[in-house]
C-alpha cells in the first residue's frame, strides 16, 4: 500500500509538471504576436515588456525562493503560485489594455514563474524523505518539461489563430485549475528538516576567476540570442517572409522535440568530450542556426535549421550549469545561481536589443545581430579553460 502511494505521489509530480509546461508552453510562444496585433502596441513596447517581465521575475522569485527556504508550506506556497497563473491567464484573456498587462499581468506572472522552482523543490524533499532516486527523477520531470514544449508551441498557435486569444488564455487556465486540482488532492506537506543552506549570493572571489567571468558573458550572449529569436521569429516569419503564422509553433515544437536526444546525447558524451568541447559545439551550432536564418527564408529549410537550434539549446541549457559548478567547486548554490542569473538577464538585454532594434531598422537585422552575438560567445568560450 505505502509503494502505491509514493508511485502515485511521483506520477502526479510528473503528471503536474506536463499540465504547468503545456499552460506556460500555450502562453509564452504566441505573445509578441498578442501584443503586437491584439494590443496594437509598437515594437520598442513589445521588447519593454518583455524586460520588465523579466526584472519582476527576478526580484519576486528570490523573495519567495527566500521564505519558502526559511518558513512556511511549499505545498500552499505552490497552489498560490499557480492561483496566481490562473488569474495571470484570464487577465491575458479578458484584457487589451497595455498598462494593465504590464502591471497587473506581470504581477501576476512574476509569481506564478515561482511555480516550477517550487514543484522542483517540493519534489525534491519528498525524494529525499522517501530515500529514492533524486537524480533520475528530477531528469524525469525535465523531461516533462520538454515534452510540454514540443505540444504547447504548436496548439498554441493553432487556438489562437483559428479560435482566437481569449480562448488560447482560457485554455491555458483551465491546465492551471487541473494542475491545482491534482496537487490539492494528491500532493503532500513535507516537513524540512533544519539544514545549512548555500549562500545564493555570488562570492566575490568567484568573480575574481577570470574563467567563470568568461563563462557568465557567454552564457549570457546565448541567452540573448535564444530569447530574441523567440520574441521575434513568429512576427518575422510572418510579417516580412510571408510564411504562415501557425509555423512559429511548429517551428518551436520540432525544436523542443529534438532538444530531448540531444540533452541525453550530451549527457552520455560529456566523459568523452569534455564540457569546453561540447558548449564550443553548442555555440557553433548557433553560429549556423542564426546565420543560416539570414541566408534561407523558406520553410523547409527553416524546419532544418531546427536540428541546429536544438543542439545548441540542448547543450547549453543542460551542460552550462555543470560548467559552472565545476569551475567553483564547494559552491554549488552559488554557480547555479550565477547560470540562471545569465539566462534572466540574456531575457533582459533580449527585450531590450529587439524592441530597439525593429523600432529603427526592421526584423531583418535582429537576425544579422544575434548572429553576430553568438560569434563573440563562441570566442568567449574559446577562452574558458576545460575541467
Amino acid at each position: 500500500m505505502l509503494k502505491r502511494r509514493v508511485n502515485s505521489v511521483y506520477a502526479t509530480f510528473l503528471l503536474v509538471s506536463l499540465l504547468c509546461g503545456i499552460a506556460g508552453a500555450l502562453q509564452a510562444p504566441t505573445l509578441s504576436l498578442f501584443l503586437t496585433n491584439e494590443v496594437n502596441v509598437r515594437p520598442m513596447w513589445v521588447g519593454l515588456f518583455y524586460t520588465v517581465n523579466a526584472i519582476a521575475g527576478i526580484a519576486i522569485s528570490f523573495l519567495l525562493a527566500n521564505r519558502s527556504d526559511n518558513k512556511g508550506d511549499r505545498r500552499k506556497l505552490l497552489l498560490v503560485c499557480i492561483l496566481m497563473a490562473v488569474g495571470n491567464s484570464l487577465v491575458f484573456a479578458f484584457s487589451r489594455d497595455y498598462l494593465v498587462l504590464i502591471t497587473v499581468g506581470v504581477l501576476l506572472a512574476a509569481i506564478a514563474n515561482a511555480a516550477m522552482p517550487q514543484l522542483f523543490a517540493l519534489a525534491r524533499e519528498h525524494a529525499d524523505r522517501s530515500s529514492s532516486e533524486v537524480v533520475m527523477f528530477s531528469s524525469m520531470m525535465r523531461a516533462m518539461l520538454s515534452l510540454a514544449w514540443v505540444l504547447g508551441p504548436p496548439l498554441s498557435f493553432m487556438l489562437a489563430l483559428k479560435y482566437g486569444f481569449t480562448l488560447m488564455y482560457l485554455c491555458a487556465a483551465g491546465v492551471y485549475v487541473a494542475s491545482i486540482a491534482m496537487i490539492w488532492l494528491f500532493l503532500p506537506s513535507v516537513p524540512r528538516a533544519e539544514q545549512t543552506v548555500d549562500k545564493v549570493v555570488v562570492p566575490v572571489s568567484a568573480w575574481r576567476n577570470r574563467d567563470v567571468r568568461l563563462l557568465f558573458l557567454a552564457s549570457l550572449l546565448m541567452w540573448t540570442c535564444n530569447i530574441m529569436y523567440v520574441i521575434d521569429m513568429p512576427l518575422y516569419i510572418t510579417r516580412d517572409l510571408g510564411l504562415p503564422e501557425g509555423l512559429a509553433g511548429l517551428l518551436m515544437g520540432t525544436a523542443a522535440g529534438i532538444e530531448i536526444p540531444a540533452m541525453l546525447l550530451a549527457g552520455y558524451l560529456v566523459k568523452r568530450w569534455g564540457k569546453r568541447r561540447l558548449m564550443l559545439f553548442a555555440v557553433a551550432s548557433g553560429v549556423v542556426f542564426y546565420a543560416g536564418l539570414v541566408a534561407f527564408e523558406s520553410k523547409a529549410a527553416l524546419m532544418l535549421l531546427q536540428l541546429f537550434n536544438a543542439i545548441f539549446i540542448g547543450i547549453i541549457a543542460g551542460i552550462g550549469m555543470l560548467y559552472f559548478q565545476d569551475l567553483m567547486p564547494g559552491r554549488a548554490g552559488s554557480a547555479t545561481t550565477l547560470f540562471t542569473n545569465s539566462i534572466s538577464t540574456g531575457v533582459i538585454c533580449a527585450g531590450l536589443l529587439q524592441g530597439a532594434i525593429v523600432e529603427n531598422f526592421g526584423h531583418e537585422p535582429v537576425y544579422w545581430v544575434i548572429t553576430l552575438l553568438s560569434l563573440v560567445a563562441f570566442g568567449l568560450m574559446w577562452k574558458v579553460k576545460d575541467v
